[in-house]
């Protein structure tokens, strides 16, 4: 079987600098940002607009990968749940998922509302949400 090898296209420009005090979900206070990306995928941006809802997958390179079980958004009065039924950023591919609203778009920098990510993180890809998709 043939490892995946993923490309780090771009990395995130945030406010937001220690995991621990950022927002659990973009939707939970989390200030504008840039993701800024690689000039080699500047023609990848084409038709990117503003005001369109994308999904923005990261990787979160702060997590730790050996997490299977969480108390779900670190609250020890919730069982403990499998990973793969959450949102923890800590699980064996730490591959952050973020919906976001693009506000800005300029050049390869591209301005968005309600990323929770770090400063720092890897962009790893953008797809747009579609229509019904929630």
């Amino acid at each position: 079987m043939t490892e995946p090898r993923l490309r780090v296209v771009g990395r995130v420009e945030s406010p937001l600098t220690d995991p621990a005090t950022a927002p659990k979900q973009g939707d939970e206070g989390a200030p504008e940002a840039w993701l800024v990306f690689d000039e080699t995928y500047a023609p990848a941006l084409r038709g990117l607009r503003t005001g369109a809802d994308v999904l923005v997958l990261t990787w979160l390179d702060r997590a730790d990968r050996d997490v299977l079980v969480v108390h779900p958004r670190d609250d020890r009065s919730r069982p403990e749940t499998g990973v793969f039924a959450t949102r923890s950023p800590h699980r064996p591919n730490p591959i952050g998922l973020h919906r976001v609203r693009v506000l800005e778009v300029a050049g390869v920098r591209v301005r968005v509302a309600d990323l929770e990510a770090v400063h720092g993180t890897p962009v790893l890809d953008v797809k747009p949400v579609l229509d019904g998709e929630r």
